[in-house]
C-alpha cells in the first residue's frame, strides 16, 4: 500500500512538473484615467480577455501575465511608462497606446530598448510611417483613410462650406491636415481653420469667429473632453452647423456628457463595429462572461488583435524581444476578430473598411442602419 502510494504522489508531482510553465509577461499601455479612460479601460479589459483566454485555453506553452500601464493620454507619462516596459527585460511585448500624441512620443523609446509593440488605437499615419523601426507596428488603421471618407461623406450629401476647430496636438493638426486636403479636392471649401488647445475649456471666441463665417459643417479634429465642450458651447451661441467629429469621440461617454446634444453628430472610424466583425459576436459573448464595468468601446477588438498576435508570435519563437520582432514581419492575412491583417514593410496593418457612425437615441449607430440615412431625420446645418 505505501509502494503505492509512494506510486501515485511521484506521478501527480512529474504531472505537476510537466504542466508548470513559463510566465510571459506582456505590457499593456493605454489612457486609464482622464477624459479618455473609458477607451483605455475598454482596450486594457479587451488585451485582458485575449490573455485570459489563452491562459485558459490549455494549449499555449507559456503562462501569460499581462503588464497594465496607464499612460494618462500624456506624452511625458507615455515615455515615463514605455521606458519602465522597455527596461524590465521580463516585459518581451507590448499592446500600446490610443493617443496619437503619446504613441508618436514613444517609438524612440520602444526603438531604443528593442521591444516590440503592436498600436491598437492610435491614427497619426507617423507612428509608423515616420520611422524604420521594426519594433513598431500597427493593427489599427491611420487618420488618411478615416478623412478621406469623411470629405467624400460630407461633400457627398451637399454640404461645402465647411469650418475646422482641431487640437494643435500633432492628432489634431494630422487630422486637419488630411480632412482639409481630401474636402477640397472634392469640391468642399474650408472657410475658417482654428487650433486650439487640448485643454482649453471655453471656445466663445473661436465658435463665434466660426458662426459669421455661417458654414455649413464644423469638423472637429480632437478628442472627446474638448469635443464635448466645443458641441455643447455651440448650442449655447445658436451655430446651427452640423457637427463632424474624428474616431477620437466614438466612445458612450461623448454621448453621456452632451445627452440630446448629442444627437445627430458623425463621425468616422477605420474597422466595424464589434458585432459586425469576423468572430465579433463570440468576442463580446467572452468580454461579456468575464464581468468587465466598463464596455470594449471602438476600439477594443483592436487590443484584443494585438495582444493574440504577439501571444502568438511568442507560442512560435519564444519570449525573445528579437525574434518576436523577426516573427512579427511574417504576419500576412492573418485572421482575426478585426478582420485580416497584413503587416507592411512599416508594420502597418492596412484596414480598408472605414466606419460611418451617426448618433441617433442616445447611442453611436452605422449610417446605414439610421434614421438619417433612411431620410426620417435629418442632419443639421441645411
Amino acid at each position: 500500500m505505501r509502494k503505492l502510494l509512494a506510486a501515485i504522489v511521484a506521478t501527480v508531482g512529474l504531472s505537476a512538473a510537466a504542466q508548470a510553465k513559463d510566465t510571459v509577461r506582456i505590457a499593456f499601455v493605454g489612457p486609464l484615467t482622464g477624459g479618455n479612460s473609458a477607451i483605455g479601460l475598454g482596450g486594457r479589459n479587451s488585451a485582458d480577455l485575449a490573455v485570459k483566454l489563452r491562459n485558459g485555453g490549455g494549449k499555449a506553452k507559456y503562462q501569460y501575465e499581462l503588464v497594465v500601464l496607464d499612460d494618462e493620454c500624456k506624452p511625458d507619462t507615455g515615455v515615463q511608462v514605455a521606458t519602465k516596459a522597455g527596461s524590465d527585460r521580463s516585459v518581451v511585448a507590448g499592446v500600446t497606446h490610443y493617443c496619437s500624441v503619446v504613441a508618436i512620443a514613444t517609438v524612440d523609446t520602444y526603438h531604443r530598448f528593442g521591444l516590440p509593440v503592436i498600436v491598437w488605437g492610435a491614427v497619426l499615419p507617423d507612428i509608423t510611417y515616420g520611422n524604420d523601426y521594426k519594433e513598431i507596428h500597427r493593427v489599427n488603421g491611420t487618420m488618411i483613410n478615416q478623412n478621406e471618407t469623411n470629405a467624400k461623406f460630407v461633400t457627398g450629401r451637399g454640404y461645402k462650406r465647411v469650418a475646422v476647430i482641431h487640437d494643435t496636438t500633432d492628432y489634431g493638426k494630422g487630422h486637419d491636415k488630411y480632412f482639409s486636403q481630401f474636402l477640397t479636392k472634392d469640391g468642399g471649401q474650408v472657410l475658417i481653420d482654428l487650433g486650439v488647445t487640448a485643454d482649453q475649456q471655453d471656445f466663445t471666441a473661436e465658435l463665434t469667429q466660426v458662426k459669421a463665417q455661417n458654414p455649413e459643417v464644423l469638423y472637429f479634429g480632437g478628442l472627446t473632453p474638448i469635443g464635448v465642450r466645443i458641441r455643447a458651447q455651440m448650442d449655447k451661441l445658436g451655430l446651427n452647423a452640423q457637427f463632424d467629429g474624428t474616431s477620437g469621440i466614438v466612445n458612450d461617454d461623448f454621448i453621456k456628457a452632451l445627452g440630446p446634444l448629442a444627437e445627430g453628430v458623425l463621425a468616422f472610424r477605420e474597422g466595424a463595429p464589434a458585432e459586425k466583425l469576423p468572430g465579433g459576436n463570440k468576442f463580446l459573448e467572452d468580454y461579456n462572461k468575464q464581468g468587465y464595468t466598463n464596455p470594449p468601446e471602438a476600439y477594443g477588438p483592436f487590443a484584443y488583435a494585438a495582444a493574440d498576435i504577439l501571444m502568438d508570435a511568442i507560442e512560435k519563437v519564444g519570449p525573445d524581444r528579437k525574434k518576436i520582432i523577426a516573427e512579427l514581419t511574417k504576419v500576412k492575412d492573418r485572421d482575426t476578430i478585426v478582420g485580416k491583417v497584413t503587416f507592411d514593410e512599416h508594420g502597418q496593418n492596412t484596414v480598408p473598411v472605414i466606419t460611418k457612425y451617426v448618433v441617433q437615441d442616445g447611442k453611436w449607430v452605422l449610417w446605414e442602419d439610421s434614421e438619417y440615412a433612411s431620410g426620417k431625420r435629418k442632419l443639421r446645418g441645411k
